[in-house]
């Protein structure tokens, strides 16, 4: 009789294997870290130690195809978001101010003692400071996929992409081979990497001959600014950059169509599937019953948990099955075997690690869980149908129900208790790192000002400015003027502006402007554009006459949509403003000015607008200019009650104070 190290006996072993084998009830024969035999041939075993499994469940460990494990810690920070909102106004600014290794550790191993609980033996991550997500990952006992970031910007472990690109090839080389670890570069996703960043990934990655983590054609959003910029969707161009050179694992793959589905399949990529993410951050349903039908590989993946916000594969896979039956309207899409083959065996070759685990296999790793379906919730349980069992695991059993964890052949849980890891000071550690978080949020988030420079790098030095706008019924005497010879003009342009004025409960936040600026030739024709943001504080000292005096203004680029910038700032109020601006840079006295000539579009309004203003720095110096303006102005023909006080939000709005 031969020897082994261990055998679990009276259970209903599920293999996971291709032909889908039951053993009912069955035994599992493990020697070391490996499976010798499954079934009838285990029970030729003879072993240091047997262990009854009381008639539950033995299946492979789940296996989570994508997540960001560190993020357990950032867990319920922002919700209710937009991705790029929760992402760029969020998470980032969070993490290049907190993530550090120890962050990294802490965070890696509270998600390791969540999944354990919750039944999952392996999982593929990705983030910043992986190598330190390895290393507490290993200590855990558990398998994992350790995916090194790699941005086009600086991230929290790198001054650059080169920086990251030589720390992911530095952590590849002492890692590989590791018996738990398998290490890899990770380029975010085409939108945070460049054509060359991509390359060099795929080519470290085929150098090695490991796999490539990367976010695929997570939003409809993201499919669209390829089409613009690249002229074709988002796998075409990765594929066109050699991404598929290499052992690609894809996470989300959303909004892909048949074509592109296919050559996924052809270049033998895997897809991690993310349902609960993507509907919580509504980026919509992947076509996973099409992907298993022309026979792509799609795992099963929680996502991190900042954007679940949890790690339950349970959960997770059930979703999944019910997603592709409402998606297609077919309750045959996605039967709980499939089901429960991408969470085990199919999420293996998504991450190109079938070799090694997803089925309980002689040969394979002892990566397996125990599964009471002996629960009310799970009561009663027929025995006619082959697949039923399928169903129980799928639809009725929870997370919960999970009583055993093995990977390598390791315990890593026994009898609910885990072996490896301390919960009760991982949630102690984790209660303190909120704190912090909590308090450098809130205090980025007391005015605008502070927001408006946390997301935009707004400069932080007051503009001082004398203004005065008014109405005119022509624009010819402004133009005879501007013809004199006492009237120096510097320089001129042309513009069609759009104007978004938002507004805030508390008067004293000012006025946050969103412009888009379209630049005109002499034929009216576009010829460039920009965006910016404009936050325009309350009068700082009196009027003389109709010229304003000391308005603050603080201006910052604008890289994100008006959107974007809505759902960031959460304005009470918000007033729209379309105009044709002419421009001058005049010198008029020795004062320079700028003269702005407006037609006002929407909302429509009779005649044209001016207005004339300059930059000032004591108030002597202000009230010398708004002598000049209101000289200047008597020149074009205006009068005092032509004036307006606070420029086109009257119009729209009516006065704000």
């Amino acid at each position: 009789m031969q020897t082994c190290d261990l055998v679990l006996t009276n259970a209903i072993v599920l293999t996971m294997d291709e032909r889908f084998t039951v053993h009912r009830p069955g035994s599992v024969a493990i020697a070391g870290d490996t499976v010798q035999a499954v079934g009838p041939e285990a029970a030729k075993y003879s072993a240091r130690e047997t262990v009854d499994c009381g008639g539950h469940v033995v299946m492979p460990g789940l296996i989570n195809a994508h997540t960001h494990v560190p993020m357990t810690l950032l867990r319920g920070l922002a919700d209710d978001l937009r991705l790029d909102v929760w992402l760029m106004g969020y998470m980032m600014p969070v993490e290049r101010e907190f993530v550090n290794p120890d962050f990294v550790r802490l965070g890696t191993r509270l998600g390791c003692a969540e999944m354990i609980r919750s039944g999952i033996t392996c999982f593929a991550d990705m983030y910043y400071f992986e190598e330190d997500v390895a290393e507490a990952t290993a200590a855990a006992g558990m398998r994992a996929f350790c995916a090194q970031t790699v941005l086009r910007f600086p991230t929290p472990d790198a001054t650059s992409f080169e920086d990251s690109l030589a720390r992911a090839r530095d952590y590849i080389e002492r890692w590989r081979g590791h018996a738990l670890i398998v290490p890899g570069p990770a380029p975010h996703a085409p939108y945070t990497c460049t054509a060359e960043i991509l390359r060099a990934c795929a080519e470290l990655a085929v150098e090695y001959d490991v796999p490539l983590h990367i976010h695929l054609a997570e939003t409809a959003q993201e499919v669209d600014d390829s089409r613009r910029a690249h002229g074709m969707p988002v796998v075409p161009w990765v594929k066109k950059q050699g991404i598929f050179g290499a052992k690609v694992l894809a996470a989300h793959c959303v909004h892909v169509d048949e074509g592109e589905i296919r050559a996924l399949k052809n270049f033998g990529a895997g897809v991690a599937h993310n349902p609960t993410s993507n509907l919580k951050l509504g980026a919509g349903i992947a076509p996973v019953a099409r992907m298993r039908e022309l026979g792509l590989h799609v795992g099963i993946g929680t996502d991190g948990p900042a954007s679940n916000n949890d790690l339950d594969m349970f959960e997770e896979t059930r979703l999944a099955a019910l997603l592709a039956k409402g998606a297609g309207a077919d309750p045959t899409a996605l039967p709980a075997r499939e089901a429960l083959a991408m969470a085990t065996r199919l999420g293996a070759c998504a991450m190109h690690l079938d070799h090694l685990t997803g089925s309980l296999e002689p040969g394979k790793r002892a990566d397996l869980i125990v599964v009471d379906v002996d629960t009310l919730h799970n009561a009663p349980a027929f025995g006619r149908d082959p697949n039923g069992i399928y169903a129980q695991i799928v639809y009725a059993a929870k997370s919960t129900d999970v009583t055993d964890v093995m990977c390598n052949g390791r315990w890593l849980m026994r009898h609910r208790s885990l072996t490896t890891l301390d919960e009760h000071e991982l949630r102690a550690a984790a209660r303190g790192e909120a704190r912090r978080v909590d308090a450098f949020l809130s205090s980025r988030e007391v005015s605008v000002l502070q927001k408006l420079v946390a997301v935009g790098g707004a400069v932080e030095q007051e503009s001082f400015e004398i203004q005065v706008k008014a109405r005119v019924a022509s624009v010819a005497p402004v133009l005879a003027v501007l013809e004199r010879k006492h009237v120096t003009v510097v320089r001129s342009s042309h513009y069609h502006q759009f104007d978004t004025y938002w507004s805030f409960d508390d008067p004293e936040q000012g006025w946050l402007r969103y412009r888009e600026d379209e630049f005109l030739d002499a034929a009216g024709n576009v010829t460039n554009a920009r965006a910016r943001l404009t936050l325009t504080g309350r009068t700082r000292e009196e009027q003389f006459g109709a010229v304003l005096l000391f308005r603050s203004r603080y201006f910052a680029p604008a890289t994100h949509s008006a959107r974007f910038y809505r759902e960031y700032f959460r304005p009470a109020a918000e007033h729209l403003v379309e105009k044709d601006r002419r421009r001058w840079l005049v010198v008029y006295r020795g004062v320079e000015f700028y003269l702005h000539v407006d037609a006002l579009i929407n909302p429509a309004s009779d005649g044209y607008f001016i207005e004339v203003k300059s930059r000032t720095w004591s108030r002597r110096d202000a009230q010398d200019k708004a002598a000049v303006i209101a000289e200047l102005l008597a020149l074009f023909g205006t009068s005092p009650d032509d004036t307006i006080s606070d420029g086109y939000v009257d119009l729209v709005a009516g006065s704000r104070r």
